[in-house]
């Protein structure tokens, strides 16, 4: 299912945070929307994901307007990870993941084994099956991180939105949840992820859309994209892509 915005344009208070973003959004395949703060990235996920409204344009999912989706559809097929997430009662962590299957649940039931097996799994690939029974406001931002990341993979989305989901993740963390994100590109589901660090961002994705004021500076391949010039323009950074003996080049940041 090909996520695509056409023309997308929205306002919030008054005032225009995203105009005419055009982009298809392939499956199988991780896209990182960079940017600096206030150039519209959040607000792009949240559009994608039919959480706020449109100005003008129109996000579509295989063809359909997603904002005219069934809610309970939509959630099966859309998963959203907001930035700073919360969870306001003190459950315990995997309640917080089981959280992921109600789209997929018959009301008031029992989540059955199919249910369970994808809540094992997702916990187990974000490694948060050890504090499975810990209540979730006992957890370290980087756990509750974790546990929230879980809670969308246990839904089995065919993409996934996150708003900088390594933002309180320490390296090690991150590195993993990357590759946890690669694993779910390679299955056939869609990935599209707010990232700040360009070197992760390199490293991570196969597209890149950068954002500026708004507007698209830039969208494909993180080669084609993420060039020296491009960064100048649009971070007002000096970046450079630095080849190493065992492994792909690598992104780095010089200075000012």
């Amino acid at each position: 299912m090909e996520l695509t915005c056409e023309a997308l344009a929205v306002t919030l208070s008054g005032r225009t945070v995203l105009n005419a973003v055009t982009a298809t959004f392939r499956p199988g395949r991780i896209i990182a929307i960079l940017g600096p703060n206030g150039a519209g990235k959040s607000s792009l996920v949240k559009a994608a994901a039919a959480l706020i409204p449109l100005a003008r344009g129109a996000v579509r999912l295989d063809g359909r307007d997603v904002a005219v989706f069934d809610p309970r559809e939509r959630a099966k097929l859309i998963g959203y990870l907001p930035q700073d997430a919360a969870v306001h009662w003190n459950v315990t962590a995997a309640d917080v993941v089981a959280l992921g299957r109600l789209p997929h649940r018959v009301p008031y039931a029992a989540p059955s084994p199919q249910d369970l097996d994808a809540i094992m799994r997702a916990m187990a690939a974000t490694e948060t099956l050890h504090f499975a029974e810990r209540p979730i406001q006992q957890l370290s931002g980087g756990e509750r991180a974790r546990v929230l990341l879980a809670r969308v993979l246990a839904g089995e989305p065919r993409w996934l939105l996150a708003d900088e989901p390594l933002a309180s993740l320490d390296p090690a963390h991150q590195i993993d949840i990357l590759d946890r994100l690669r694993e779910v590109a390679n299955a056939g589901a869609g990935v599209a992820i707010v990232l700040h660090d360009l070197g992760l961002a390199a490293r991570a994705a196969d597209d890149v859309l950068l954002l500026k004021d708004g507007l698209m500076a830039g969208f494909g391949p993180v080669a084609e994209t993420l060039t020296p010039d491009a960064i100048r323009a649009v971070f007002g950074v000096e970046a450079r892509w630095v080849d190493t003996p065992d492994g792909p080049p690598l992104l780095v940041t010089v200075g000012r």
